[in-house]
């Protein structure tokens, strides 16, 4: 099929995508009016707005009823991990995701949404090596920049290692849990040496797509960590929900 032979709405949303990933129209910008895009391809609005639908299914484009289409603004946080960083920061008090993001003239902030105790889902369960439905203890965290959502991270223990700390409090924790995990007074008292992420790309679920003020057409990135202490011992695993819009990840990976 040429390019030609394209339907005319698939064309209209082809050419403001490439001026959107190009960078001509910048986030936040409106796009040109239905009435100036109906003259310049020769149509109707209607076959505009189908045109416009789709950059929106996307998550390109923001519209909305009586106001004008704009290229929809990205808040991305770049993201480093390494190992040097994150014993930099576990020394310094200061986590790696508010860290990136004072790097970067954004304003980071954690809200802690719940702390509970549950019964281990089975992807958790099998991470810590417990029989599925062992109570666990699950911090619920959301992490914003500027005000705006960018993660839903879940933070799951073992509640009989765990109980009786801070852990079960809802309240910040210095360092984060891993200063309690690594504190010698603590009820774990081992550095931690390893991390294994798993990554799964998958849509939104609909509490994902308000809880993260996600648009049509975004997927979200789903990542489980799991923390190993020195001894092999696992004793964290994180469950991240990230929109795909909103970060880079980058990945410093020593090989000795």
């Amino acid at each position: 099929m040429t390019d030609d032979a394209r339907p005319l709405y698939q064309r209209i949303a082809d050419d403001l995508r490439e001026g959107i990933l190009a960078g001509e129209l910048r986030p936040g910008a409106k796009l040109p009016s239905e009435n100036s895009l109906k003259d310049r391809y020769g149509t109707t609005r209607a076959t505009v707005n189908k045109g416009i639908a789709l950059l929106k299914a996307e998550g390109l484009v923001l519209s909305s009823q009586g106001k004008p289409s704009i290229v929809r603004p990205r808040p991305n946080v770049r993201m480093l991990t390494t190992g040097a960083n994150f014993r930099a920061r576990r020394d310094s008090g200061v986590s790696n995701f508010n860290a990136e993001a004072a790097a970067q003239d954004l304003k980071p902030q954690q809200k802690i949404l719940s702390v509970e105790t549950v019964p281990a889902p089975p992807e958790v369960a099998d991470r810590l090596g417990l029989e599925e439905g062992v109570p666990v203890l699950v911090r619920r965290r959301v992490f914003c920049v500027d005000e705006e959502p960018m993660q839903l991270v879940d933070g799951y223990y073992e509640a009989s290692v765990f109980a009786g700390t801070a852990l079960e409090r809802v309240h910040r924790i210095r360092g984060g849990v891993s200063a309690l995990i690594e504190d010698p007074r603590g009820p774990i008292g081992e550095r931690i040496t390893r991390f294994v992420e798993d990554l799964d790309i998958r849509m939104p679920v609909p509490y994902e797509t308000e809880a993260l003020a996600i648009p049509p057409g975004v997927p979200v990135a789903r990542v489980l960590r799991t923390a190993y202490t020195s001894s092999g011992t696992v004793v964290e695993v994180l469950d991240s929900r990230i929109p795909c819009d909103r970060h880079v990840f980058q990945y410093a990976i020593d090989i000795p």
